[in-house]
């Protein structure tokens, strides 16, 4: 998939960007393997929420969306128990745009 992913452009022509995020330990539960995934982060103001699994692969997932998102906190969020729900942390948000909603 990462050549399929580096062969993409932008409107503009130009290559995304690619950061590659570590795989968590696998979790499995009745034969199935949980969502154990860094990819599962919020963008908030001016943080980065990642969930973290109390796994070696936690501070290695920082440090590449860190590198991803210059200026911005990276803030881990334990998680572990939110892949037995079947998501992780940006699975259980709803992001609404500014203004959306009525104050």
């Amino acid at each position: 998939m990462g050549n399929e992913l580096a062969a993409l452009r932008t409107k503009d022509g130009q290559p995304y960007r690619l950061f590659p995020l570590p795989w968590a330990q696998p979790v499995i539960d009745e034969g199935r393997r949980l969502a154990a995934s860094y990819a599962n982060y919020l963008i908030v103001n001016g943080a980065v929420l990642m969930p973290a699994y109390g796994d070696p692969a936690d501070d290695l997932a920082r440090d590449v969306l860190a590198k991803a998102h210059p200026g911005r906190e990276i803030v881990q969020v334990p998680c572990r128990s939110l892949i037995w729900q079947n998501g992780s942390l940006h699975c259980i948000t709803m992001q609404l745009p500014a203004g959306l909603l009525k104050a």
